[in-house]
């Protein structure tokens, strides 16, 4: 059994009224409760009469090694993800456990993590529930790594890998050996096996439950803990792996240059080691789902193969919430986005009787607008009609605004006080490539950019370096297209070390520098 190595193991947790009272405070009222049907709201109401009863309660449960029976009971609620509402198996199903339980879970989580990150025992493929690290982080950092192939002019297949059931599969037993072998140990060992084992859960819907079932696998989705538990079982899938890896929980893609049949064949390799490392850890793979995208011109479009079946090829496929196309490039997201976004506001005009300026805007913001945004800096588009496209959407909420129908679209945007989308997408690429040279994101700044050392020039003196692109996938990709703006801000801007001051900074200059967040 192979062990990662680090300094000091975790074995207990310190626990004191002030974390008690920490985590009371931060508890959201809105959260569903669980089958002790103790409700939050009711929970930070009298949180000054219980926090030294639940301190004790925590103490003697982390201290034992007992967790009451109320804390392993969950009301399961199915989620509706994608496809056919007929079908179970496109619900998710979340658990809804206790309020107290999740409460001290989120104590032992975030003493976990910082075991974890503090002695760098999750590998850096992993993007999922890390701080610092994001859906945005895993797409761009993929979509770098193939838009510099591209452009260099080689072949490269991506393969898009799905567990069945992941979380639901987990055995309990191996994942308690797995944390053991990464430095937790002793008495938070112990409580966590607990925690794990003899749990019970029905399903809940619209107030009717089923009868109780024992649960006897798997880590609890909508739990506290659950997400860093599996992280810690799936840690090693990267071990003897050839290829670019990039991981989010369970969503996994391999990346390889192929332009030789060794190339292939040691992508294949990788499957095929991946493959048994899902028969040794119980783990499978839905081979079903599994595919594969070949990119870059003059692809040899090679076949891969799982569990004796041959990988479906696809064109375009949905990568944590981003369509992404062989060619890499953004029409088909643009068009994706524009038609959900058109959706909602439709729902919106349908549904809301008294329409003013404030509810609309309100309403616009929280539902549609980050539908036009999601993960934009990794495609944002570089085509006029996708650009048009996508501002349509916004022409058309303006438009919705009592009296402002008939005014320039400038104008509306004026009186609304919203920027265009165009101008928030250039915004949003300087927020996320301040946030990489700053060190705010745990993705290393020279993965994505090139600091220039000429010192010569007017401006400030975080300059980075333009590169020649013979693609316009790579020319106009996020750590390309960024650098000509970034490069245009003052000392000023790039001196302060917090997001919100480096917001205000760009509002400054939004006002004082006309078309600065335009495509020209």
């Amino acid at each position: 059994m192979w062990r990662l190595s680090c300094e000091d193991a975790l074995s207990e947790i310190k626990l004191d009224l002030g974390v008690v009272e920490s985590r009371l405070d931060k508890l959201r009222e809105d959260k569903s409760m669980g089958a002790d049907e103790l409700s939050p709201r009711l929970l930070k109401q009298i949180k000054e009469e219980i926090k030294t009863q639940i301190l004790q309660i925590w103490k003697k449960s982390l201290d034992e090694g007992i967790i009451p029976r109320d804390w392993k009971l969950a009301n399961v609620s199915p989620i509706h993800k994608k496809g056919s509402r007929n079908s179970a198996a496109n619900y998710r199903p979340v658990s809804l456990t206790s309020q107290v339980c999740k409460l001290l879970e989120s104590v032992v989580k975030d003493a976990i993590v910082s075991h974890l990150e503090e002695n760098g025992l999750i590998y850096d493929s992993q993007h999922g529930f890390r701080r610092g690290k994001s859906c945005l982080s895993n797409i761009i950092s993929y979509l770098d790594r193939a838009t510099r192939l591209m452009d260099e002019g080689e072949q490269c297949d991506a393969v898009y890998l799905d567990f069945a059931k992941a979380f639901d599969k987990v055995p309990i037993e191996r994942l308690l050996r797995k944390i053991e072998c990464h430095g937790i140990t002793g008495k938070l060992l112990n409580w966590i096996g607990e925690w794990l084992r003899g749990r019970e859960q029905r399903v809940r819907i619209r107030g009717a439950c089923s009868g109780w079932r024992k649960v006897t696998s798997g880590v609890p989705q909508g739990s506290i803990l659950g997400p860093v538990l599996f992280l810690i079982y799936i840690n090693d899938l990267d071990t003897a792996i050839l290829s670019w890896i990039f991981k989010f929980a369970d969503d996994t893609k391999l990346l390889s240059r192929v332009t030789s049949t060794e190339e292939r064949d040691q992508l294949q390799a990788d499957l095929d080691r991946l493959g048994e490392w899902s028969e040794l850890w119980q783990m499978k793979f839905n081979t079903e789902k599994c595919k594969v995208m070949h990119l870059g011109r003059g692809n040899l479009k090679y076949n891969y193969f799982m569990d004796g079946k041959r990988l479906e090829v696809v064109a375009e496929e949905r990568d944590l919430g981003v369509i992404i196309s062989k060619d890499l490039k953004a029409s088909v997201q643009c068009r994706a986005a524009y038609n959900k976004a058109m959706r909602t506001l439709g729902m919106i005009n349908r549904s809301i009787v008294y329409k003013n300026k404030d509810t609309l805007l309100r309403l616009y913001k929280t539902l549609v607008r980050p539908l036009l945004e999601y993960c934009s800096s990794a495609w944002s588009p570089h085509y006029v009609k996708d650009k048009q496209l996508l501002e349509k959407a916004q022409h058309r909420f303006t438009r919705m605004v009592p009296g402002l129908a008939k005014m320039e679209y400038q104008d509306r945007l004026r009186v609304l006080n919203i920027w265009s989308l165009e101008e928030r997408r250039n915004r949003a690429d300087l927020l996320e490539t301040f946030k990489v040279l700053k060190g705010l994101s745990a993705i290393p700044a020279n993965s994505f950019f090139e600091i220039s050392i000429d010192k010569r020039t007017r401006g400030h003196d975080l300059k980075l370096v333009k590169h020649h692109c013979r693609t316009d996938v790579r020319k106009f990709f996020f750590s390309e297209r960024v650098v000509n703006r970034w490069n245009q801000l003052d000392q000023r801007s790039i001196e302060v070390n917090t997001l919100i001051a480096f917001k205000s900074q760009l509002e400054r200059i939004r006002r004082t520098r006309m078309g600065f967040f335009q495509d020209h």
